[in-house]
């Protein structure tokens, strides 16, 4: 037996390291179960913090939608169902905007705890990797963070899908009532064949469309082979106010407040890593994103229009599904580009939006960005 193989603490492997028995030196990097569910349970203790989540995430939906109920059974001729998609809607902006609030709170806390409770140093001291240590902090926080976001849209989901109003058979257009569902072509077709039942019916030629009064049957035709793409643009927006959302743009909706709540997360994590001040980071990020992304969402400033599209909170309301209500858009901001964008729909910009491989480059830079940030600054750290 050699000198070096007799140094070893009897069962140790060379390839071990302290408190990682039999796990490969290569692998020292990945965080344990044990370690996860350790931080898990540090953060969970906080109980201050974790009744700040319940009350930003949880709270409003319980609220708004239990009064809404009770109104509605206690008098329903005078309040309205309880759901419908502008309550969907409005619900849904106010748990993103509040998700990413409590999400960037726990973040900062998941981030500075060790250091402010004095345990990093004794952390460190036991030769454990101190990338490990943080990665471990991510899976620990979103196991809290994203059940907490489901909850709440779920209850929003089952109101709007079991107390709400039913959905109309048809979606008004121009005054006119167009059969739901068409696609693109379906409409145009039957927009060439509506003008000759109102003729026929003794309505004026193209009645309801924006053609122009006194038209002849060739202008109507014209006009709708070139425009109907924005008739088809105001025929899926009319769509969307009249009706409550499918299964699967709840499902979309739900990704994307998950997304948005898992950003706010992981860049709470990576921030407070690096300043080491909970306090400091939750105000940071709190003024992102009720001040700055809101501004530079609305104003395009000359020459900078691309610094702008930096920031993620302009590239999640790009990604903003169809049923949230689209914003001003390019056509507003003087664009005139629809935007057919990842999920249908614009989010609520008033620049021109960019293109989708951009705005996933933004989304998955912030991400992966503010990550490798807070694993430096805690490999770095004096302990």
């Amino acid at each position: 037996m050699t000198t070096a193989e007799t140094s070893l603490p009897q069962g140790r492997s060379e390839t071990a390291e302290p408190g990682r028995r039999g796990l490969p030196r290569t692998l020292a990097w990945l965080p344990t179960w044990d370690l996860i569910t350790t931080k898990n349970l540090e953060i969970r203790e906080r109980r201050g913090l974790m009744i700040t989540m319940a009350v930003l995430i949880v709270l409003p939906a319980v609220l708004i939608l239990g009064l809404r109920l009770l109104f509605h059974a206690a008098d329903p001729n005078t309040y309205s169902p309880a759901g419908n998609p502008g309550v969907l809607s409005g619900l849904s902006n106010l748990l993103a905007e509040f998700g990413f609030i409590a999400a960037a709170a726990l973040g900062a806390a998941a981030g500075t705890t060790d250091l402010s409770d004095g345990m990093f140093r004794h952390l460190v001291i036991t030769g454990r990797s101190r990338l490990a240590l943080y990665l471990a902090r991510i899976p620990a926080g979103l196991a809290i963070l994203l059940p907490l976001v489901a909850l709440a849209f779920t209850m929003t989901c089952l109101v709007t899908s079991y107390e709400g109003i039913p959905n109309p058979t048809s979606v008004p257009l121009y005054g006119l009532n167009v059969p739901e569902h068409l696609d693109q072509a379906e409409l145009k077709t039957w927009l060439l064949q509506r003008p000759r039942q109102d003729a026929a019916g003794g309505l004026p030629l193209g009645a309801g469309l924006p053609v122009g009064p006194g038209a002849t049957a060739a202008q109507v035709d014209r006009s709708i082979d070139k425009n109907i793409t924005m008739f088809y643009g105001d025929y899926l927006d009319s769509g969307l106010e009249a009706a409550n959302p499918a299964d699967n743009e709840m499902a979309k909706i739900g990704l994307w407040l998950e997304l948005e709540a898992g950003i706010g997360f992981l860049v709470g994590l990576g921030f407070g890593s690096l300043t080491g001040q909970r306090t400091t980071t939750t105000i940071v990020l709190i003024a992102l994103e009720i001040i700055v992304t809101p501004l530079l969402a609305q104003v395009q400033i000359p020459y900078f229009i691309n610094g702008e599209r930096l920031v993620v909170g302009i590239a999640m309301d790009q990604l903003r599904p169809a049923a949230l209500g689209p914003g001003v858009g390019a056509a507003g901001a003087g664009g005139g580009d629809p935007g057919h964008l990842l999920f249908g729909a614009q989010g609520a910009l008033g620049i021109p939006p960019m293109p989708t491989w951009a705005m996933i480059s933004v989304i998955v830079g912030w991400i992966v960005g503010w990550s490798v940030i807070g694993a430096w600054r805690m490999m770095t750290r004096d302990a």
